[in-house]
């Protein structure tokens, strides 16, 4: 564990050593604003609460996150550094586990950073804190599983535009799978046990079940088999791309 920690802090700071991170930062909680009060019917509710910037997390996360993860191994293939990295007295799971930990650290400050959003509802009305508190766990939750499917096509390519892209792709289909038309689709034709699988297989189904507040032990076994899968994926991936 000393040497993820390592890892993760270097990660970190190389995050904050360039413009980039502020820049992520500003443009997630611009568009946040933007979606919760203009997009996400805030006012017209006459309800003090955030389902409306809730409701647009996944999307938010479904571009902004791959953005952060692109970076995290196909700028290491193609600079090369990846070589040194593994010289240094540590296993490739430290790495993978650091350079996820850090990514994910950074996706929680800019996930923080929304708290002004939590202090407007609380000055305008009385909201469910609980359900709030459950639905910013259900947000970092998320974030972790797109960081690891991110860290994964990192892993796969050295060009970042390529990881980018794939990364969204992939997001976008475990999103998809728990969108009401296509479950609808489903259900025309196929057997209640099969939606439910679907379903089950969907980020954005385990993702709205938290953000009622209702926080299942299913789902949070969900994302930490969800991220534990991904990133023992991303290290059988660099295992076998060792050579290229």
């Amino acid at each position: 564990m000393r040497n993820v920690g390592i890892i993760m802090r270097r990660e970190l700071a190389s995050y904050f050593a360039t413009p980039l991170a502020y820049i992520y930062i500003l443009i997630f909680l611009v568009l946040a604003n933007v979606f919760t009060f203009y997009f996400g019917g805030f006012y017209e509710a006459g309800q003090a609460d955030l389902g409306a910037f809730f409701r647009f997390v996944p999307f938010l996360f479904l571009f902004l996150i791959p953005a952060v993860a692109m970076k995290l191994w196909a700028e290491e293939r193609k600079s090369g550094s990846i070589e040194l990295l593994m010289t240094q007295p540590l296993t490739l799971w430290d790495a993978v586990l650091g350079k996820f930990l850090a990514a994910w650290i950074f996706t929680g400050i800019a996930l923080a950073l929304t708290f002004p959003l939590w202090i407007t509802v609380n000055y305008l009305g009385k909201p469910d804190n609980g359900a709030i508190v459950a639905a910013y766990l259900g947000s970092l939750l998320l974030a972790g599983g797109f960081l690891a499917i991110g860290s994964c096509t990192s892993a796969i390519t050295r060009n970042q535009v390529v990881a980018f892209i794939v990364g969204v792709v992939a997001c976008f289909a475990l999103v998809l799978a728990g969108f009401p038309p296509v479950l609808d689709v489903f259900r025309s034709w196929a057997p209640g046990a099969l939606v439910d699988a679907v379903a089950s297989l969907s980020l954005l189904t385990h993702f709205q079940s938290i953000q009622k507040g209702v926080i299942d032990l299913r789902d949070l076994l969900y994302f930490a088999m969800l991220i534990g899968l991904f990133l023992y994926a991303t290290a059988i991936t660099l295992e076998l791309r060792k050579a290229d």
